[in-house]
């Protein structure tokens, strides 16, 4: 069985993420790939983007294409019917009102997990050729794929724990409290949930298959933020395998927007430093807002030219962070210099990198923020810097 590419994009809100993704998805299908997109942003406005009605299940909106926005509560009767259930029981037994009872049966975790179910879902039974997943802003998108690698801890560690004690102890418990107990068909549906879980996050990890693409504007706030994502990303082992940069503004001499061109040449500039080896892709400013499939197919058009926007574009990663001995080695790769090219300077979360007359800020992970860089040395095409133990605070 043919399995299909994964591609999710993510992006700070506001920087037209879904325009993007919702016109990745008509290109592909355009080009004969059988594709589905996907809304995974609680804020769903990709019924809007494509100007058609839009539900919890996949629907047809063009040829080649089926959209979807995934609905938490939907999600939880299809899934989660045990959990569901039980959790009900309880707040029922805790007297609480019907209808926030139901509210509450959404427990934290559970919109994420419902995004990565139904990945999970459409990946494994090979329906689609592409899933492409308009993801929520760049904060949420962190909690949604993190959500495996917390699970895992949890699973491992404290579910065991927790069953076992409750199959022993918990006929006595409900002979003397009446609380609810869960049942063996409750804790089956959180390791099958589990099992699902982690068998995605083995997919989106990896290169071959999976892809997490960045939208941004030329602005500087947007390219910070898109600049921790890409290190953060990188972190949690997430392919990303290019940026793409919308709603660039065409330098026709307007006095109007000139201080704003002229600003934006230089963050363009910052972009291409900042992300490389990335490609980087660019969509000018259509002077419109973009609704309907007609404006995104030629956004889809001009995006990606002759390229098929389902190819994975670079899978190899370009940043590694690995402890060692209670500190970190963290690897950039810079391929193409000689040693006396490259100095390196830590300001506190950031480094600073500078190669020859350019220079790059590389944001890290907030916590190496105690650490300190205390060597850098260019080792056959990779940066390598160690970050060694805090020092004790007194």
């Amino acid at each position: 069985m043919k399995h299909p590419h994964i591609l999710l994009f993510t992006g700070k809100g506001g920087v037209g993420k879904t325009t993007i993704a919702a016109a990745t998805a008509i290109r592909a299908a355009d080009l004969g790939h059988r594709t589905l997109l996907m809304s995974a942003d609680p804020a769903h406005s990709l019924s809007d983007a494509l100007q058609k009605s839009l539900g919890p299940e996949p629907k047809a909106v063009e040829p080649n294409l089926y959209a979807q926005e995934i609905d938490v509560y939907y999600s939880i009767r299809k899934y989660w019917g045990a959990l569901r259930d039980y959790v009900l029981r309880v707040f029922k037994w805790q007297k609480v009102d019907e209808t926030l009872a139901e509210e509450f049966a959404a427990l934290p975790g559970m919109e994420e997990g419902a995004s990565f179910l139904w990945v999970e879902k459409f990946y494994r039974e090979g329906e689609f050729d592409a899933i492409i997943i308009d993801s929520a802003p760049t904060g949420e998108t962190l909690k949604l794929l993190s959500l495996p690698l917390v699970g895992q801890w949890w699973m491992e560690r404290i579910f065991p724990i927790h069953k076992k004690v409750t199959k022993r102890l918990g006929p006595m418990v409900r002979a003397v409290t009446n609380v609810p107990i869960p049942e063996d068909e409750t804790y089956e549906a959180v390791e099958d949930l589990y099992s699902k879980l982690l068998a995605i996050h083995e997919v989106l990890a990896d290169p071959d298959r999976s892809a997490i693409r960045l939208v941004l504007n030329p602005e500087r706030m947007v390219i910070q933020e898109a600049s921790r994502m890409y290190t953060y990303l990188q972190l949690y082992g997430y392919p990303v395998d290019a940026a793409i940069v919308n709603r660039i503004l065409p330098d026709d001499g307007s006095n109007t927007f000139r201080n704003y061109i002229r600003a934006q040449k230089r963050h363009l500039h910052e972009i291409e430093e900042a992300f490389a080896p990335l490609p980087i892709f660019r969509v000018p400013h259509l002077g419109q807002e973009v609704f309907g499939t007609r404006l995104l197919r030629q956004i889809g058009e001009r995006l990606y030219e002759q390229k098929d926007p389902t190819t994975i574009f670079v899978k190899e990663r370009s940043y590694l962070l690995k402890a060692q001995n209670g500190a970190y080695l963290l690897e950039i790769h810079l391929p193409l210099l000689q040693k006396g090219d490259v100095s390196v300077t830590q300001y506190g979360d950031e480094l600073v990198i500078q190669v020859r007359n350019q220079r790059r800020n590389f944001f890290l992970p907030k916590f190496l923020a105690y650490y300190t860089a205390s060597s850098a040395r260019l080792q056959e095409g990779w940066l390598r810097v160690h970050f060694d133990k805090p020092k004790q605070v007194e």
